[in-house]
C-alpha cells in the first residue's frame, strides 16, 4: 500500500483498514487514480490476516461519491480493444473479498457512487446523505452499477432510481433495503456496526463471506450441495474448537482466526 495515490488515503488500526477518497473539491468523484488505489488496497488487504474489517468514504461531508468525474469530458470514454474495464473489474474484485466492507456514507451517494456502496457488504449513512442514478439526465444508463444494486433492492424500486434519475434521502434508502443503518453520529454509528462483529470469530466471517458470495447465482439444489459441503469446513477450523470449548466453559473464546 506504500504506493497508494494522493487521491485515496489508506490508515490502519486496530484491525480496521479506512480507506477515504480525497478528491473533497470534485465531489470525490471517481478517477482512474481513485480506481487503482481501492483495487491495490483491497487486494492486500484481502490477503492480510491482521485486516477485520475494511470502511470507506469519501472526504469531507458533502459527498460519499459523486460517480464518474463529468468535468472531464472523458467518463464514457473507454480503450474498447480490452473486455474488461477499471471499474467492473474493482466490483469483481470485491465478489473475491473475504473482509467485511462497510461504507461509511457522509453525503451524496451518485451514480458510479452507487456503485463503490453497494459493491460493500454493509453501509451506514449521515441523515442528510442522498442516493440516486442520474445518468439518465445526461443521456446514459447506470450499466455497470445494475449489476451491485440487483437483488439488492427490489425491481420495482430500483426501476423508479434508474429511470426517473431523481434522488432519495437516507430514510428513504434505509426502507427499501439499500443501506443498514443512518446515524446521526456517523462515526459513532458505523463504530457500533464494527464493534458488533469485530469479536466474532474470524475464520467464521471470512469463509462465511466466501460462501454467502457464491450462492446468490446458484440454483436451491446446487446451494444446498456447496453449504452441505461448506458447514463440514467451518467445523475443522481452529475457531470452531475454540468456540465450542468456550461455550461448554463458559467464558469468552479466544480467537486464532484459522
Amino acid at each position: 500500500m506504500t504506493n497508494t495515490p494522493p487521491e485515496l488515503d489508506v490508515r490502519q488500526q486496530d484491525g480496521v483498514l479506512r480507506l477515504t477518497i480525497q478528491r473533497e473539491a470534485r465531489r470525490n468523484a471517481i478517477s482512474p487514480a481513485v480506481i487503482r488505489g481501492l483495487s491495490e488496497a483491497l487486494t492486500a488487504a484481502n490477503q492480510d490476516r491482521s485486516v477485520r474489517a475494511i470502511v470507506l468514504t469519501g472526504a469531507g461531508e458533502k459527498a460519499f461519491c459523486a460517480g464518474a468525474d463529468l468535468q472531464t469530458g472523458q467518463s464514457f470514454q473507454f480503450d474498447y480493444s480490452e473486455p474488461t474495464q477499471g471499474i467492473a473489474n474493482l466490483f469483481r474484485l470485491t465478489r473475491q473479498l473475504n473482509v467485511p466492507l462497510i461504507a461509511r456514507v457522509n453525503g451524496a451517494c451518485m451514480a458510479g457512487g452507487m456503485g463503490l456502496m453497494a459493491m460493500c457488504d454493509m453501509a451506514v449513512a449521515a441523515p442528510h446523505a442522498i442516493f440516486g442514478l442520474p445518468e439518465v439526465k445526461v443521456g446514459v444508463f447506470p450499466a455497470q452499477v445494475l449489476s451491485l444494486l440487483n437483488g439488492l433492492i427490489g425491481p420495482r424500486a430500483l426501476t423508479e432510481l434508474c429511470i426517473t434519475g431523481e434522488p432519495i434521502n437516507a430514510h428513504e434508502a434505509l426502507s427499501i433495503g439499500l443501506i443498514n443503518h443512518v446515524a446521526e453520529d456517523l462515526d459513532a454509528g458505523v463504530q457500533a456496526l464494527l464493534d458488533r462483529f469485530l469479536d466474532k470469530s474470524p475464520a467464521a466471517i471470512r469463509r462465511g463471506l466466501y460462501l454467502m458470495k457464491r450462492i446468490g447465482a446458484m440454483s436451491f439444489e446446487e446451494s444446498m450441495a456447496f453449504t452441505e459441503s461448506q458447514i463440514a469446513l467451518f467445523a475443522l477450523t481452529e475457531d470452531a474448537a475454540e468456540g465450542q470449548a468456550a461455550f461448554r466453559e463458559k467464558r469468552k473464546p479466544n480467537w486464532s482466526g484459522r
